[in-house]
């Protein structure tokens, strides 16, 4: 196909807002009115009525006197604009973009703005070329943050490491909205040259530049917030999110699945700060998707709090937009994307249709056919092949000098520093736990103990293990954590339950080795069974077997972690 000339592009963009402004003069009919409409208006900051006439997807305007192609009474009911993630990782949910965007446009979801982080470890910038492209023309508007650790840390060993330069190019894209989540904040507070860089290129391009500071505060904040990083999403009490407001920074409230905040950060949403905040759930599960939503479980979850209606839907939709610069949503306005979720009330907050650019997306029951897009297939070869590990054997883990001991936390996934063990201890809870370096065949083991996990027989494994998802496993012996590992990179990625020879329970992630290509159904569906299959082996019922697990080789969480190169101490920045 013929690339369009840029006149040809403007012609093609001229007649279609001509046609919106016939509609809005009332001169043309449009194509779709919802009819005796009640909206959050919010400027005024309250309930409107009127007809919403909508034209080549956009909001025509409001009032009296539109007719349409299409009539829907929307009488009784409440119109709200369209809900906003302003923060998620999209392969915390395990599937696809297309199946994301299929779970999510029920719940009210039209818009998502995603850090790609976790693919992007794995597969550098082809990860983020892959997210670009399987998100392209989904009825989800997705919006990418470019990475902005990779690794997360200089301990880390991931797929890539990417500088300013590496993914410079990538600002250019018109679904790129800026510099994700900063984790190194210590870099940024030292003046540490390469991550400055990365922020003055990202303002460079005019674009956002998101926090991730957990607890800064003093001179320290002042210079992360002075070097240019304009949001947090990590705040987890008033004190710290205060801290954060007062300087200028926007605050999004999380209710995901790893950390729930919107309890702590009610205060924040009353006349005096909510201005500034606005939700994101950074990482949302399969069983979480399935069984209690997305944004419109936050939404509901405040309003239920206290919290008055106007006020969590324009924190669910409108301050995002206006964050991110998405200067045609978030509202019910003229010229405004025609993003639309109708629900029966404040109170149950049932949502009865969805509409994706005037188009009916959902209506209560059944959502509308939705298309995986075209991925170039030099990408899904990659996506699929990214497991570069010789065959593992028992002796590979075998270490009889002294290793520290992870200690877990109930409910957590910080740990304490449990001392030191010589080998494996099932009766008194001390397992051992590896890393493996999954990527380029180093055949870099990290070894260590941990207690508290529970597990009796077996071992467990998984690819997902954060920042750069090399495999990590845990077990009572050196055989069954071997087999686990290696039917970890059989599968090209995914959970592995194993005991007695063979696999329990497992879940594949052959996308990367952290999605999968199955419905979200089945996913969920495998993935409870494998915890279940765990649980049965020992693992502690207060421990989510593989989420838990996943973040024990994150070596920026205390206070012990495991790498590929050992057992490190984040308080003392060492290894034990």
């Amino acid at each position: 196909m013929a690339k369009e000339s840029y006149a040809g592009k403007i012609n093609r963009k001229l007649n279609k807002k001509l046609r919106v402004v016939e509609v809005a003069a009332g001169r043309e009919p449009a194509d779709l009115v919802l009819r005796n409409a009640t909206y959050v208006n919010v400027y005024c900051n309250e309930l409107s009525h009127g007809d919403i006439a909508v034209a080549n997807g956009l909001i025509a305007g409001m009032g009296e006197e539109y007719h349409g192609k299409e009539e829907v009474d929307a009488g009784g009911k409440l119109v709200l604009p369209g809900f906003v993630d302003a923060h998620i990782h999209l392969e915390s949910s395990l599937v696809s973009p297309t199946e994301f965007a299929k779970a999510v446009l029920p719940h009210g979801t039209t818009t998502v703005i995603t850090d790609p982080h976790e693919i992007t470890n794995v597969m550098g910038t082809d990860g983020i070329e892959y997210i670009l492209q399987a998100t392209e023309g989904l009825p989800v508007d997705v919006r990418v943050m470019l990475p902005s650790c990779v690794p997360a840390t200089p301990l880390d060993e991931s797929g890539a490491s990417l500088d300013y330069r590496a993914i410079d190019s990538f600002y250019d894209h018109g679904r790129v909205s800026g510099l994700a989540e900063m984790m190194n904040f210590v870099g940024v507070v030292a003046g540490d040259q390469q991550v400055i860089e990365k922020i003055v290129a990202a303002q460079a391009h005019h674009k956002k530049i998101d926090g991730h500071a957990p607890d800064l505060g003093g001179n320290a904040l002042n210079a992360y917030i002075a070097a240019g990083v304009y949001s947090d999403h990590e705040c987890s009490n008033v004190r710290d999110a205060l801290n954060k407001l007062e300087r200028g920074q926007y605050i999004m409230i999380r209710e995901g699945t790893a950390a729930r905040n919107l309890d702590a950060l009610l205060p924040l949403l009353t006349p005096q700060y909510y201005t500034y905040c606005m939700f994101c759930t950074d990482d949302k599960h399969p069983n979480d998707l399935l069984n209690l939503g997305h944004i419109d479980y936050i939404v509901k979850k405040a309003i239920k709090a206290g919290v008055d209606p106007i006020i969590a839907v324009k924190c669910a939709s409108h301050h995002a937009a206006r964050y991110f610069l998405l200067n045609n949503r978030g509202a019910i306005a003229p010229g405004f994307l025609a993003d639309f979720v109708v629900i029966d009330n404040f109170d149950d907050f049932n949502i009865l249709e969805v509409y994706k650019k005037g188009r009916r997306m959902f209506d209560g029951e059944t959502l509308a056919d939705i298309k995986p897009p075209e991925i170039e297939p030099y990408l899904v070869k990659h996506a699929h092949e990214t497991f570069h590990v010789a065959r593992l054997t028992a002796e590979d883990f075998a270490e009889t000098r002294a290793r520290g001991v992870l200690g877990m936390v109930p409910g957590e996934i910080v740990t304490t520093d449990a001392g030191y063990a010589t080998e494996i201890d099932v009766a008194n809870d001390v397992l051992k736990i590896a890393v493996i370096e999954r990527h380029k065949n180093t055949h870099h083991i990290g070894i260590g103990y941990i207690k508290g996990y529970g597990l009796k027989s077996g071992a467990v494994a998984t690819s997902i293990s954060h920042d750069s998802h090399n495999i990590i496993v845990v077990g009572t012996n050196e055989a069954d954590i071997a087999a686990a590992a290696n039917r970890v990179v059989e599968l090209n990625g995914g959970i592995v339950v194993w005991d007695g020879g063979e696999a329990k329970g497992e879940l594949q992630l052959e996308i990367a080795g952290i999605m999968s290509e199955e419905p979200l159904t089945v996913v969920n569906d495998k993935l409870e069974a494998a915890k279940e299959a765990a649980f049965a082996l020992g693992v502690s019922r207060g421990v989510d077997p593989f989420m838990t697990l996943s973040f024990m080789a994150l070596p920026v969480i205390p206070t012990l972690r495991l790498t590929t190169r050992g057992v490190f101490d984040v308080a003392n920045q060492k290894y034990v």
